[in-house]
């Protein structure tokens, strides 16, 4: 499990195809992969991965530690991972520990689709963003509501009948990917769970009384 709070930006440093899946190796500070083992969860972009191996002090980079992922081809299809290139950043958050403070809210890491930014309006201390999304997911979209944004716990501004708006502050900007993100990019998006389950309990016990 996640709070969706990203730590920092990593590098994406080296993409080894291997038939039906990649591996991905992220280059990221050194103090964000304090006591990592194999087999730790990660959330890159908001996508829960398995840690299958890691570098903490390779010689290449004196601050910086290495950690590899293997991605299968259903997760590259179904998230922008398969949209990364060498040099790329992203978004990089531990998973959540006992006794941590939650600041954002549970984001389980299992991306449910993705999102296109089809219009980004920037001001001096505020940036605005219209993502477009399948209709079958806006139902899990409400406004003030939780939304997980490549792995980004955060707000939902306005909805409308084709995606929803987010408000942007700096510091979220400085922090994550999407300062950098420009129309026609692909975010990663997961609907806040306790949504979901309320929506689709709603409807199951209407599809009951009308039956």
């Amino acid at each position: 499990m996640f709070t969706g709070i990203v730590q920092t930006q990593a590098v994406v440093n080296n993409i080894l195809d291997k038939g039906l899946f990649r591996q991905l190796e992220l280059r990221v500070g050194r103090e964000h992969l304090q006591a990592v083992e194999t087999g730790a969860s990660i959330a890159v972009n908001g996508c829960c991965l398995t840690v299958t191996g890691f570098e903490l002090e390779p010689s290449a980079f004196p601050h910086d530690s290495l950690v590899r992922f293997d991605i299968i081809d259903e997760t590259l299809r179904l998230t922008n991972l398969g949209d990364l290139q060498i040099g790329d950043g992203v978004n990089f958050e531990r998973s959540l520990t006992l006794g941590r403070e939650l600041g954002g809210h549970i984001v389980s890491g299992h991306i449910h689709t993705t999102a296109v930014l089809k219009e980004r309006i920037d001001s001096p201390n505020n940036c605005r963003m219209y993502f477009e999304l399948a209709p079958k997911w806006l139902d899990y979209i409400l406004a003030k509501g939780f939304i997980a944004v490549d792995g980004a716990s955060l707000t939902v501004g306005d909805v409308t009948a084709t995606g929803f708006w987010l408000h942007l502050i700096p510091e979220t900007l400085a922090i994550t990917i999407l300062g950098d993100t420009q129309p026609g990019q692909r975010v990663n998006i997961e609907a806040d769970q306790q949504t979901m389950t309320i929506v689709e309990t709603v409807r199951r016990v209407l599809a009951r009384q009308n039956q």
